[in-house]
């Protein structure tokens, strides 16, 4: 189940859902201590699917949009024992030169 889908459904239908997986994981759960499970990955794509649920059931909540273009990010900042200095680009030719 993709977020994209989970975003186009109501509050009450994510809550049932949720619900319904976790019956399915607990009979699972119980399944595995007495047998070997047929898929025992479904346990794990049981849980991402609880987790997807929740996370947009949160955004809902709190009124999250989903952003449309990602953030960008700033560049990091040089720091150490020589500081800024070694990061500028005279210095870094001048270091590769000697090598």
């Amino acid at each position: 189940m993709l977020a994209k889908d989970i975003r186009e459904m109501s509050e009450a239908d994510i809550n049932s859902r949720i619900a319904e997986l976790e019956r399915e994981r607990f009979n699972l759960r119980l399944a595995s201590g007495t047998r070997t499970l047929d898929d025992p990955l479904r346990l794990r794509v049981i849980r991402r699917a609880v987790a997807r649920l929740k996370t947009v059931l949160r955004e809902k909540i709190i009124g999250i949009a989903e952003a449309n273009e990602p953030t960008r990010v700033k560049a990091r900042r040089v720091t150490g024992r020589r500081g800024l200095k070694a990061a500028t680009a005279t210095n870094r030719a001048k270091r590769s030169k000697r090598a």
